[in-house]
Parts: structure tokens; C-alpha cells; sequence
């Protein structure tokens, strides 16, 4: 195993009637924290239940600090796992639900209330305690959940979806208290989700899955600024667009010709290149006539315009504020931080970037 990874997978393989995992590999720092992402069907929670001993691998190895695991039973592994759907025991109240797992491993009780204090302070429940779960909200039972699963100090949590099924504040709460629960206990943590702020919210690393294998794994700036394949640009929303590396400036920024417009870049490129672009990086004004608007669609809190740039389609992320003026086929400029055009490869390096 490698001196840098505490959670690796190896060579994982796994047959479930028709669908499979294949080949999976991934290396998790002590301390980090995984976010997997992939369309439904992927095979993110195969994955993360094979990880916890659900399941056993046709092929492959899973190691935790060293040790082989895979054949290791759930139990065995010092794993927690936390649902969408909380799995609390009903009959229960919160206080009993969370000391359930902690009274396997511990019989003093006073060592059990002071433990069951500490994560619930952290997390903001010690005045539910005596309610039976039946009686909170789902928000509540999220974090009764989380704390029956970190107050264990499991040595990896897995995540499966946990926020899904809550509303937005309560998300954006909850993501708070996580993030603040596995720094105090220095969790290792693998997260799936499709929310791309949980995400952005609490991610060292991100992996991408597709039809049972990934596609891509790396920093969150790596996925959503430089995606190494079509399938993972279109899925995280990046604009991955063609251009020709015309020169540079007089600060040494790449100039890059896209269409009939220039943009500039801090990456060092030749000829024809890729680059990716984020939605909410462009800023979309009046001014020199460099391309029109071809679309514009509100999504929820932004309006997503999409811009004909000669040959090349953009899309930018703007505030409903800013459409007071802007029409369908207006002629209009876009800027650009350099810092925000990523360029992906050298088309004359003769890379496939394909699905």
C-alpha cells in the first residue's frame, strides 16, 4: 500500500447480476475528505457499501492503514455508514439511538454519557435527546444519525447521499456541523453525492463514476476546472470550448483565440488547444461587440445565458439583476479572469478526449 494513502482501494472488481464495478482504485489520505459524484446508476453506493464490507469483491483488495480488510467483516472494519433515509431505530430515543453501537465497545456508563455530550454538542442535539426520533425533524434525525456513526470514532465514515432529502438551510447547517464534527475528531471520510455545494462545501479530493468505473479523480479545482474527459466537463457544467494559442501579452498571459474572441490564460499552451471555462467565472457587459446571445434560462437563483462566440458555444451564470437590459441575439463582450481559463492539452498532442 502506499505510505501516502490510510484508505486504499485496489484493483476492485465486483459482479451484481448484471451490473458491475470495474478495475476501481482510489487512495485516501488520514484525515481527507472524498466526495464521489456520477450520475444515478454509477455505482457510487456499490462502491461505498463494497468499502464497508457489504459486498465482496470479485477481484482487488481494500487496505485501511496498512492491513488487508477485504475480507474482513462489516463489524471488523471501524467504519460507520449514514444514510439518506437515517436508519434510526423508531422505538428509540435520540439518546438511546446514538449509545446503541457505543455500548458495544464501552460499559462504563458515565464514559458513555460524557462521549454522547461531546458529539452532541458539536452537533447541536443535546436538548433532543429524550424525544423519541419519531417526534423530530428530519434535520434532527440527520444529526442523531451522524452522531450514533462519529461517536463510535470510526476510523473511515461513509457517506451515502445524507443531505438529500432536506431542505436548503438545513443542508447548508448541516454541512457546518460536518465539517466542524470530522476536523474534532480527524475523520476519514468518503462522501457520495449529486449536490455539487457538498462538494464545494467539504471536499480535500473528488472522484467521478460512470457506469461502474471513474472516469476521473483528483483535487475539486482538477474536476471542475480541468476535466480530463467530455463526460466529466458536461457533467460538473464546464464549458470546454477550442482555441488557438495566438501569442502573449505583455505580463506573459497566453493569448487565446476562441472564436472572434481573445481570451487570456496563466496556463503555457502551443497552437490548437482545449480549455475549460466555469459558467460563473464569465462576466457578461456591454461594450465591444465580440458575440451574441443566443439563449437565455433561469435556474433557480442564476440565469444561465448562452453565448455564440463565433463557432463556439459559452455558457455564463448571471444574477436575474443583471437581465434588466440583456435580450436574446444582443451583441455583447465577456470577461475572463486568466486565473479562471484552464488549458486541458495541446490538441496536437494527438489525446483522445471522448465519452
Amino acid at each position: 500500500m502506499s505510505k501516502l494513502s490510510y484508505l486504499e482501494v485496489k484493483n476492485i472488481s465486483i459482479e451484481l447480476g448484471e451490473f458491475k464495478l470495474k478495475d476501481i482504485n482510489l487512495k485516501v489520505k488520514k484525515g481527507d475528505y472524498l466526495t464521489i459524484i456520477g450520475p444515478t446508476g454509477s455505482g457510487k453506493s456499490i462502491l461505498l457499501e463494497t468499502i464497508a464490507g457489504f459486498y465482496k469483491p470479485k477481484l482487488g483488495k481494500i487496505y485501511l492503514a496498512g492491513e488487508d480488510i477485504t475480507n474482513l467483516p462489516p463489524e471488523k472494519r471501524k467504519m460507520s455508514i449514514v444514510y439518506q433515509d437515517y436508519m434510526l431505530f423508531p422505538h428509540m430515543t435520540a439518546f438511546e439511538n446514538i449509545a446503541y453501537g457505543l455500548k458495544k465497545k464501552i460499559k462504563s456508563k458515565e464514559e458513555i454519557e460524557k462521549r454522547i455530550k461531546e458529539i452532541c454538542e458539536i452537533l447541536n442535539i443535546t436538548h433532543i435527546l429524550k424525544r423519541n426520533v419519531k417526534t423530530l425533524s428530519g434535520g434532527e434525525q440527520q444529526r442523531v444519525a451522524l452522531a450514533r456513526a462519529l461517536v463510535i470514532e470510526p476510523e473511515v465514515l461513509l457517506l451515502d447521499e445524507p443531505f438529500s432529502a432536506l431542505d436548503v438551510k438545513t443542508k447548508e447547517n448541516l454541512r457546518n456541523l460536518v465539517k466542524k464534527a470530522v476536523k474534532e475528531y480527524g475523520t476519514t471520510v468518503i462522501h457520495i453525492t449529486h449536490d455539487f455545494e457538498d462538494v464545494w462545501s467539504l471536499a480535500d479530493r473528488v472522484a467521478v463514476m460512470k457506469g461502474g468505473g471513474i472516469l476521473q479523480e483528483g483535487s475539486v479545482e482538477e474536476i471542475f476546472y480541468k476535466p480530463s474527459v467530455n463526460f466529466v466537463a458536461e457533467f460538473v457544467g464546464t464549458n470546454v470550448l477550442k482555441g488557438e494559442v495566438i501569442g502573449k501579452d505583455e505580463n506573459g498571459l497566453t493569448l487565446i483565440k476562441v472564436g472572434d474572441t481573445v481570451v487570456k490564460s496563466v496556463d503555457m499552451g502551443n497552437g490548437d488547444v482545449l480549455i475549460s471555462i466555469r459558467p460563473e467565472d464569465v462576466v457578461v457587459f456591454y461594450g465591444e461587440k465580440r458575440c451574441k446571445v443566443k439563449n437565455i434560462r433561469r435556474r433557480g437563483e442564476v440565469v444561465e445565458i448562452t453565448l455564440d462566440l463565433g463557432g463556439e458555444t459559452l455558457r455564463s451564470l448571471l444574477t436575474p439583476n443583471m437581465l434588466k437590459t440583456l435580450n436574446v441575439e444582443d451583441e455583447v463582450s465577456i470577461s475572463v479572469d486568466p486565473n479562471s481559463v484552464r488549458i486541458i492539452k495541446s490538441l496536437k498532442q494527438k489525446i483522445s478526449y471522448k465519452n
